[in-house]
Order: C-alpha cells, then sequence, then structure tokens
C-alpha cells in the first residue's frame, strides 16, 4: 500500500490516509474496523458493544482474521455506565492480551489507569471535546490525542468549541501529537488539519455509510437525504450534550428539557435509552432514538466500499494540496 501521507499517525501505523474511523457505538465491529484497515486507515472495534469478556475476544480475532497483518484498535469508554469502572482495568489487560497494540479512549480522564497501560505496551489515543482536556491528558503521557469539536456526532462536551478553534489552539498549547475530529468528511479538510498542525483527522459520520458497516439500508438512506442541518442538540439538561440525528425523539426531548430544565435522567431514559437507537439500526427506522451524526451528513451522498470513500478522501486532499501550493508560490521569497 503506497504511503500517500507522511504525518506521526501515518508513519507509526503505516497507513494510506492519516484518518481514524472512530469508536461507534453498536456499529463498532470486526468488519467496521477491518474495512478501514484494509483501505489504509485507523478503524477501532468499540468494547461497549461487546460487554462479555469471550464475545470481545471473538471479535478481535474476526477482526484479525479479515483484515490480515493490518493494525487495527479497541475503542475503550471508561464511563462506568458503559464499562463499569470496576471492569475497565480487565478490559485493557483482554485487549493487550489479544496482541491489540492500540486503544482510543474517552469519556473521562485516564490518569488511574495510565500505569496499566504503560505496562501493557498499549498506545493510547485519547479522545476529548476540547484542547483544556487534551493539555490534562498530554501532561499524563497519552500518546496522542482526539479532539473532536462541536460538529462531531455523539458528544462534544460542554464547551462547544468548534474543530477549527480547536485545531489553531492545539497547535499552540500542545506538545504531544493530536487528530482532529468533528464535521470532517472532506478531504480538504485532511489538508486544512495537516497544514494546522494535527497528525491526522478523526471520522464518525463520514463512515456510515461504508457498505461494510452492519446497519439496515434505510439507515443509511436516511443518512444520505440529510443535510448539515438536520442533527439536534439533547441532553443538554444533565449535562451530557449528545448531536444526533433529528427526529421524533429529538423533537420530544427538547421539548421536555426546555419545560424543565430539571427533569433528570430518569425521566428522559425512557425515549434515549441506547437499545432503541441499536433498534434503528437494525430496522431502518430513524423516527425515534438517539443516533449520533455530525454535521458532516453535509458530505455523505452515497452508500460506498471503506476503500472508495477513503480513495475519495485522498483525491479530494491532493486537490486541496494543489490549491495551497498554487495559492502560496514558493519563488516570492519570505516576507519582509
Amino acid at each position: 500500500m503506497s504511503a500517500v501521507f507522511d504525518t506521526d499517525l501515518t508513519r507509526k501505523f503505516s497507513l494510506r490516509a492519516p484518518v481514524v474511523a472512530g469508536g461507534l457505538m453498536w456499529l463498532g465491529d470486526a468488519d467496521y474496523a477491518a474495512s478501514a484497515a484494509n483501505a489504509g486507515i485507523l478503524g477501532f472495534i468499540t468494547a461497549a458493544g461487546f460487554p462479555e469478556p469471550e464475545d470481545l475476544k471473538a471479535e478481535i480475532a474476526k477482526a484479525r482474521h479479515l483484515s490480515g497483518d493490518r493494525p487495527f484498535g479497541v475503542n475503550v469508554s471508561m464511563l462506568p455506565k458503559l464499562v463499569p469502572g470496576e471492569k475497565t482495568a480487565d478490559v485493557f489487560r483482554l485487549i493487550a492480551g489479544e496482541g491489540v497494540e492500540v486503544i482510543e479512549t474517552s469519556g473521562r480522564n485516564p490518569e488511574p489507569y495510565m500505569d496499566l497501560l504503560r505496562d501493557l505496551d498499549l498506545f493510547v489515543i485519547h479522545k476529548v471535546p476540547s484542547v483544556r482536556f487534551a493539555e490534562k491528558a498530554a501532561t499524563l503521557g497519552v500518546d496522542m490525542v482526539s479532539i473532536v469539536g462541536a460538529e462531531c456526532g455523539g458528544h462534544p462536551g460542554l464547551d462547544m468549541v468548534g474543530s477549527f478553534v480547536n485545531a489553531a489552539l492545539a497547535a499552540r498549547r500542545l506538545d504531544c501529537p493530536f487528530l482532529i475530529g468533528g464535521g470532517i468528511g472532506d478531504g480538504a479538510q485532511i489538508t486544512a488539519a495537516l497544514a494546522m498542525g494535527a497528525s491526522g483527522v478523526v471520522m464518525g459520520t463520514r463512515l456510515l455509510v461504508a457498505s461494510e458497516l452492519n446497519a439496515h439500508a434505510d439507515y443509511k438512506a436516511a443518512l444520505i437525504a440529510a443535510t448539515e442541518r438536520d442533527t439536534a442538540l439533547t441532553m443538554r439538561s444533565v449535562r451530557n450534550t449528545i448531536r444526533t440525528l433529528a427526529n421524533e425523539t429529538t423533537d420530544l426531548v427538547t421539548q421536555m428539557e426546555t419545560e424543565d430544565p430539571d427533569i433528570g435522567i430518569d425521566a428522559l431514559m425512557p425515549h434515549v435509552a441506547g437499545k432503541i437507537g441499536r433498534k434503528a439500526y437494525e430496522t431502518g427506522d430513524v423516527s425515534r432514538g438517539l443516533l449520533s451524526a455530525g454535521q458532516s451528513l453535509g458530505m455523505v451522498n452515497r452508500i460506498a466500499p471503506m476503500a472508495e470513500i477513503v480513495a475519495e478522501l485522498e483525491t479530494q486532499a491532493l486537490a486541496a494540496r494543489n490549491r495551497l501550493l498554487s495559492a502560496m508560490p514558493m519563488d516570492q521569497g519570505a516576507p519582509q
């Protein structure tokens, strides 16, 4: 596989493109991770989707079979409600024991686990919603941070800082390699992120229409029909803001939160439970559930194999590089 880019991310994992296919709840399985690996980017199985140790082992083994020697990782949310706190260390040990080299962590400060992660020799990419958390993670010794801006699908945090701002601030404030995510769906954004100092980008929404993703065709069709305006932010009242595809559930939850700002998670849970969203991926009915989707929906235009999506991103990135070079001719000398 020819090298088109040269960054800390691509060198470390011998990637064709500096792209991380981040963990997806209920959708981040072996097929997803292996399709990313085979396309020349770094994909992740989502551990929370396989809570039983034997199931996670089996999924890692399947991904290894499908991807050959190409690297993939495992995403571990350290939120107690997803991977119970007392089991998180065991999940890390299982991942390392299965020969996986890299993990994507998120959800909270990784400090309690850093000694263990170093002992297990795992490469740690820690995902955060803004640069201030990335600075903290860097001081703890994570290998790389990914910073996802307010445009992202899923949880953008409470600061709601956009990806463009995050990238500029990260270049100023961080000494460790960083990735930029949130609203990334075009190869030109990859070039822009690299120009701003990033080692790569994190994508989720743009990859939801990959042929290999195990979700109903009607779900993918709904994403293709949507635009960048068709997302909604909910759950702010419980300090767990999430950006999802706008639907009946987001309308209802918005109304409930507006009418009672102190409503509490127990009242919301019958409408926002993860099992409802999981059903949508199985049936294609996107009218109910919180279905994570970012503003890069505007760049989702067709179902295609992961390799075709990555090739298109690469073409777009190289075209953007050429535009940049033509706008900055090298024979004019340094500015005075």
